[in-house]
């Protein structure tokens, strides 16, 4: 099992590089805690998506501290990366999105993986969740005709949160609304999620249309996990995706993976499950959030969920 871990945004609204923020006085980063928890759940190779020009300060930050843990291998998130017949609209400095991010994977991912952003805490018990999951699907014993009708290698899932779980006070967040039937993911909207006065609202990002949730709403936080087959479909769908987008918002348009899989699971080209989590989120989305993280963590490691010194 591989961990992808998307690390090449721009932390805008954080105001600087927030994936390499120390977190402790050991100047250990979130990153560092979410590989703890990928290897103690069984991973054996994590993957981080970066800017090239970011290469040197990973590599000589968490890079370094895990190369003795796990295997580690870097890929490069490019603008330029994209299909024939295609050029980087002047002007366009925003990287293409998650999909565009997981599809600078394709040549070093082999196996069933997972993908995290670099900036969020996902919890133990996520990793766990989605551990299970991929190690229960290959390992299947049943035959034959119910093989494939439950128990398909290639089939996807979402490590779902509660939404109480993940919610930021110092601001709105992105998050992914999530519709589930049959313990499969129906439909996922990508919103902007706030809570005001005790009360948790969505509005999606294309419109304005915004609608109360209950605290118990399952949101995705981009914790999902695939399989290598995903990126096929990614080759193909890019092209189209930039076909019918770049021109009408050259600069900011985004290939995200939601929209993706939702659209693959419309067109049922594959099942994605829904697998509960009970993990509570921590992130940096603002800088005004980084102490109640630091808090948050120094209350986990007293309590023995993580040692003082996460890689001694």
């Amino acid at each position: 099992m591989e961990l992808v871990i998307m690390a090449a945004g721009m932390g805008s609204r954080f105001g600087g590089l927030k994936q390499v923020e120390p977190m402790n006085d050991n100047g250990e980063f979130i990153i560092d805690y979410s590989i703890f928890d990928a290897i103690r759940s069984g991973f054996d190779k994590v993957v981080f998506i970066i800017k090239e020009e970011n290469y040197d300060l990973f590599r000589d930050t968490v890079g370094k501290r895990i190369e003795d843990k796990i295997k580690v291998e870097y890929v490069f998130q490019k603008l330029e990366d994209i299909p024939e017949g295609f050029k980087v609209p002047e002007g366009r400095e925003k990287p293409w999105g998650t999909g565009h991010a997981i599809l600078a994977c394709r040549n070093v991912v082999k196996d069933d993986f997972i993908i995290i952003n670099a900036d969020d805490f996902y919890g133990r018990d996520a990793f766990k969740t989605a551990a299970e999951f991929i190690t229960s699907k290959n390992k299947c014993k049943l035959k034959k005709i119910f093989k494939k009708l439950f128990c398909k290698k290639d089939d996807f899932a979402l490590i779902a949160y509660e939404v109480q779980n993940t919610i930021s006070d110092n601001g709105a967040t992105k998050r992914g609304v999530c519709s589930e039937e049959n313990g499969l993911l129906s439909h996922i909207e990508e919103c902007s999620v706030e809570k005001k006065n005790g009360k948790i609202f969505a509005t999606p990002l294309d419109t304005t249309n915004t609608k109360q949730i209950t605290k118990k709403q399952l949101v995705s936080m981009n914790m999902w996990c695939f399989t290598p087959r995903l990126f096929k479909y990614l080759e193909k769908d890019f092209a189209t995706f930039l076909a019918e987008n770049v021109e009408k918002n050259p600069l900011k348009c985004e290939y995200l993976i939601p929209t993706i899989i939702d659209d693959m699971s419309n067109k049922k080209l594959v099942k994605v499950y829904i697998k509960h989590t009970t993990a509570k989120w921590y992130g940096v989305t603002y800088k005004e959030d980084k102490p109640f993280v630091v808090n948050a963590l120094k209350q986990m490691t007293s309590s023995g969920e993580y040692p003082q010194n996460l890689w001694k």
